[in-house]
């Protein structure tokens, strides 16, 4: 199992998963300490995973952490793209290159690492498991590149179901919903730095793990979609029926983040 974006968040807490059930599991990030704090936390003996450095943007890195896991395990059995970046900042003020970056590791980085991994994931018949969001689902206001990054995700997602839907291959759509992660502290601004400290309470949130064991589950019953937490299931489900209602409840709910840019 390649796990991209394993170096903390849920991509950290997927890997310790995979690791805890006897898969033989690929750390992939762009943070090296990152990882080997993951693979430490995992206890596991180290031919039981590989620890991988590569940026997703990048081409070249992603066909490399793929030629390695062959070389290293034979094979790939499941990918999942976890690699993430978040924003907040509204689309009249933020700065293009913040739309540019988040496309790139969200989108891009799920097609390199899915292109590269494919001719392996067909052979085995395995998964392609994509991080999403509720986002994905439904534009939120304050996170036009990360809804539209994600939006992308889906359709390609979709897409490369419906292509090999006789091949035998698995694609799974998972939506986790506010989760406690480290994205948020990390997603960025309208001029592009980090936003810091994030604006919601964390401590109310699905945790990391939680995340990841569903999301293992249903890579395990080859479910096609995964959507978690009461609040983002009722979200898909309304906006399929009463769209103009959902705009307005969501526009409430985010005007009501700390020092939130919607006015």
């Amino acid at each position: 199992m390649i796990v991209t974006g394993a170096s903390s968040g849920i991509g950290r807490a997927l890997a310790l998963e995979g690791l805890k059930l006897g898969m033989k599991v690929v750390l992939t990030a762009r943070s090296l300490q990152g990882l080997n704090e993951t693979a430490a936390l995992s206890g596991a003996t180290p031919e039981k995973y590989l620890v991988f450095r590569a940026d997703v943007t990048n081409k070249e890195d992603c066909q490399a952490m793929v030629e390695a896991t062959i070389a290293c395990f034979g094979g790939i059995d499941v990918l999942i793209n976890n690699a993430g970046l978040s924003m907040r900042a509204i689309f009249e003020e933020v700065d293009l290159e913040v739309l540019e970056r988040l496309m790139d590791v969200n989108f891009w980085g799920t097609v390199y690492c899915t292109k590269f991994a494919l001719p392996y994931l067909l052979k085995s018949k395995g998964s392609v498991a994509g991080i999403s969001s509720i986002a994905g689902h439904k534009g939120l206001p304050g996170r036009t590149g990360y809804s539209a990054s994600k939006f992308a995700m889906h359709g390609f997602l979709e897409t490369l179901r419906v292509e090999n839907l006789h091949k035998g291959l698995h694609v799974l759509i998972a939506s986790p919903g506010f989760t406690s992660s480290n994205i948020r502290k990390v997603a960025l601004s309208k001029d592009g730095s980090p936003q810091g400290e994030s604006p919601r309470v964390e401590e109310k949130m699905m945790t990391a793990e939680m995340a990841a064991w569903h999301v293992m589950n249903a890579i395990k019953k080859r479910k096609k979609t995964l959507v978690l937490t009461t609040q983002g299931k009722l979200t898909v489900w309304l906006n399929k029926f009463f769209p103009a209602l959902v705009d307005r409840l969501v526009f409430n709910h985010m005007a009501k983040e700390p020092d939130t840019p919607l006015k």
